[in-house]
């Protein structure tokens, strides 16, 4: 089916917002791509990300569900999620789903394995991977991509922001422990994954890291099952108030890999 050109499935999601309120976690209704953010103490900034995805989504011929993963947060995030998705849910449902395992795969995981729709993927809530990444992204995937992800080192790829030197840095270190493993991948990191849901399940099941390497297990167990990924340069933003901690979860991430190495042929 050409998802891209069914009217009938994209009428279908938008329904009765009445019926909609309520079905956070697993009564999900069927939609064509379920959008998962990760959100650790995101009260500030996800109602700006909300918005500006719910308004591109909205335009889209898909259907699409955006699915908040509440990371164990000790501010309003939860609370702010909601109220966004009473002011936005009619264009585009919005639910959320605790998480209260720390860690970006933890949370990631938990949004991607508690839906159904054929497809479905992440990005951070930064944004700083422009959402029209989606429309090359989707277009793969119904030609039969298992996994399409954002690369910020592939050929055609630019900063629009640069990073940080101790963020480049580790970057680079990282990508050549990387290298080895996960061939024929420039970048394993970019906070933009997006998946056909048979391949990413398949591979899902047996991810065992949470924290920040997490990307590179499962790309590495979609490599193993012989699933086709396809890279996108896109012009990435660095923003500054990523969660990420380049020292502490810099070393986190660089044991889990060695971990991997280990543990995987």
């Amino acid at each position: 089916m050409d998802l891209l050109h069914s009217h009938s499935i994209h009428t279908g999601s938008r329904g009765s917002f009445q019926a909609r309120q309520g079905t956070d976690s697993l009564r999900r209704s069927q939609v064509d791509l379920e959008v998962v953010i990760p959100a650790y103490n995101e009260a500030a900034r996800i109602p700006g990300t909300l918005i500006q995805a719910v308004d591109f989504l909205a335009g889209q011929p898909w259907s699409s569900r955006i699915v908040v993963v509440d990371n164990g947060s000790v501010d309003e995030t939860g609370a702010v999620v909601r109220r966004i998705s009473r002011d936005k849910g009619s264009e585009i449902p919005i639910s959320v789903v605790g998480c209260s395992r720390r860690g970006k795969g933890a949370a990631v995981s938990r949004g991607l394995l508690s839906g159904t729709s054929r497809y479905t993927g992440f990005f951070d809530a930064d944004l700083a991977t422009p959402l029209e990444t989606l429309i090359p992204t989707m277009a793969h995937l119904e030609e039969g991509a298992s996994a399409v992800i954002a690369s910020r080192h592939a050929p055609g790829s630019t900063f629009v922001q640069p990073q940080q030197l101790g963020r480049r840095v580790g970057g680079t270190a990282f990508r050549v422990l990387t290298k080895s493993k996960v061939k024929g991948i420039w970048d394993t990191q970019c906070g933009f994954k997006f998946f056909e849901r048979a391949a990413l399940t398949a591979a899902m099941v047996q991810c065992r890291t949470t924290g920040f390497a997490f990307d590179v297990e499962l790309l590495l167990r979609l490599q193993h099952q012989g699933a086709r990924i396809v890279e996108l340069p896109v012009a990435w933003t660095d923003v500054a108030a990523s969660t990420f901690r380049p020292f502490k979860d810099g070393i986190s991430s660089f044991a889990s890999v060695l971990q991997l190495q280990k543990a995987m042929p």
